[in-house]
């Protein structure tokens, strides 16, 4: 197995690309510019790792496709999960979502984060 160590920097490391993960309809601004960031990609796709940026939007899911961790850099995201039962993350704070959750993903403001997926 090889061993990777690096530093996954807050402004990402200049090599972003265009994102797709939110479908157009669910932006609530003008703003689409969604981008990600990878530091990491396992070759199996099993995990992934980088930077996460995102004007606001909101969507409905009904089955979260991945575990992931994520660390909030800027921004607000509000999540509420399938009983109705509603938080808010900001900078500094980790959100941990299992595999199969269903919830509402509200970003309020332009969100950017790190984040850790396994499948």
């Amino acid at each position: 197995m090889t061993e990777r160590v690096f530093k996954i920097l807050p402004d990402g490391d200049g090599e972003s690309r265009p994102s797709r993960l939110i479908p157009k309809a669910c932006f609530t601004t003008e703003a689409t510019d969604e981008t990600t960031q990878s530091f990491y990609e396992a070759e199996d796709g099993s995990v992934s790792t980088g930077v996460w940026e995102c004007p606001p939007c909101k969507m409905d899911i009904d089955s979260y496709p991945v575990n992931e961790m994520m660390t909030i850099i800027c921004g607000a995201l509000v999540l509420t999960n399938g009983e109705g039962v509603q938080e808010t993350f900001g900078p500094g704070e980790v959100v941990y979502v299992s595999k199969g959750s269903t919830l509402t993903w509200h970003i309020t403001e332009r969100l950017r984060k790190y984040y850790m997926t396994s499948s």
